[in-house]
């Protein structure tokens, strides 16, 4: 037997005592240990992760250990998760859930800890076994982090090889994992995502980010930058919810410009912006030595200088939105974009063609006092989510305050190739058998009622 196979059996065997011993009470204090040792150990896996990945901010990815985790922890507590779900009064249709098996839980680098945790969090919570498959380049954080889980978990007696991980993860190991199990969650590149897909086995997936942020009129801009700085500062920008581009009124460019300036962004010059593009894009793909860094390391490699308190780069569009400017695509560092407009409906197009261009589906931003604006924008924009008075960063993977479940992996529908528009959560790693007993006291309508 190969290596993964013997974790597959392994897990198999786990996950098969796990569903006779554990109740629902049982696996949600599971669940809570497993979230609960991410959060106690925020710090030492922040560290980890910054020295062995070489990209975001220690403080970030402290502050997204704990809330994560809590979130995570909160957004699933008391909710039913075996057995009967539901009976319908109407037509006593009865709902009862029960797990699929082995989960193979992809993660990538630019979240190698609350990636890992929230899928473990998920499986347990759904009674599935989980085996990790870290990325290659974050396998060390990541094993301690899962290290940590397993560790925490011995004290409610979790079967052996419940939760696992590749130790040594490789493309093909990866690959026969995906092969092998009853259910893929791939968080990572497009390519990881696609061969989840072409696995032959079930999966769940994400789409590319590009998050378009449009400001509207008759708004506070000091406000609004300051949540577009945070959100696009976050980790260095390696967050596929971060905000991408500032879309705005074209009379407020000065407001607007002023608003960044205060918050510590640096508005580039044309000539800066022609440098920084360069610096930040390699055939059409985001450089690899930029990916998570700070904004100073990348206007040095761009040939200049910033103040040490800079956390974000804005680079003005040329005039042009979508394919004919690049600053318009996805970047995954500290840089943003910015776009004027000059009626409402503008601003969609802008936006809707900078996310074709790249990152349909995934999440846009709008930052405004209009209902009518507010219903316009979620109506129009082919996005699975839309942030509103928000920092997308931060709350678009969800949040206590606004109903999206807290996650790390964000379904971006068919938009983006994937199979869910939603936040991926535990419910999707349930099978649901539904019970459907005709209900002969329900009065069959005739034809005509029916037709009428």
């Amino acid at each position: 037997m190969t290596e993964i196979e013997q974790m597959i059996a392994k897990a198999r065997v786990a996950q098969a005592m796990y569903v006779r011993h554990f109740d629902q009470d049982d696996v949600d204090l599971a669940v809570k240990i497993a979230t609960h040792t991410i959060y106690e150990h925020a710090e030492e896996l922040a560290r980890m992760a910054v020295e062995e990945t070489q990209m975001g901010v220690y403080e970030d990815k402290v502050a997204k250990n704990r809330n994560k985790s809590k979130g995570v922890y909160w957004d699933l507590k008391g909710k039913k998760s075996m057995g009967i779900l539901n009976i319908d009064e109407r037509t006593g249709l009865i709902e009862i859930a029960k797990p699929i098996g082995v989960v193979a839980g992809v993660t990538p680098m630019t979240n190698p800890i609350v990636t890992p945790m929230s899928k473990i969090a998920f499986a347990l919570k759904s009674r599935n076994a989980i085996i990790i498959s870290p990325h290659p380049k974050s396998r060390l954080c990541s094993a301690r982090a899962v290290d940590l889980i397993v560790e925490a978990l011995a004290q409610v007696n979790l079967p052996d090889g419940m939760v696992q991980i590749i130790r040594e993860p490789s493309l093909d190991k990866t690959q026969e994992l995906m092969r092998l199990c009853d259910v893929t969650v791939a968080t990572g590149g497009m390519p990881m995502v696609k061969s989840a897909y072409s696995s032959g086995k079930p999966s769940f997936g994400v789409g590319a980010g590009n998050v378009q942020v449009i400001l509207d009129r008759d708004i506070d801009y000091t406000l609004a930058t300051s949540k577009l700085v945070t959100g696009r500062s976050f980790d260095n920008g390696i967050i596929c919810s971060g905000e991408q581009s500032c879309i705005y009124p074209f009379e407020q460019r000065e407001a607007v410009m002023a608003g960044f300036r205060a918050n510590h962004a640096y508005v580039c010059s044309a000539e800066e912006r022609e440098k920084i593009i360069a610096a930040i894009f390699e055939d059409g793909h985001t450089a690899r030595d930029v990916v998570g860094q700070s904004c100073q390391k990348i206007a040095r490699k761009a040939g200049f200088e910033v103040p040490d308190d800079i956390k974000v780069l804005v680079v003005e569009s040329n005039g042009h939105f979508g394919p004919e400017d690049p600053i318009s695509k996805e970047k995954m560092c500290p840089v943003m974009g910015a776009f004027p407009y000059q009626y409402f409906e503008q601003a969609i197009e802008i936006a809707q063609t900078n996310l074709s261009y790249e990152g349909k589906g995934h999440t846009a931003g709008l930052h405004s006092n209009s209902q009518a604006n507010i219903i316009k924008a979620g109506s129009e924009l082919s996005v699975s989510r839309l942030i509103v008075n928000a920092i997308c960063a931060t709350t678009a993977g969800g949040s206590i305050q606004n109903g999206l479940p807290v996650t790390n992996t964000l379904g971006c529908g068919s938009w983006g190739g994937n199979s869910i528009s939603e936040n991926f959560t535990f419910k999707h790693l349930l099978n649901i058998t539904r019970v459907a007993p005709l209900q002969t006291r329900m009065r069959v309508p005739s034809d005509d009622e029916i037709w009428a």
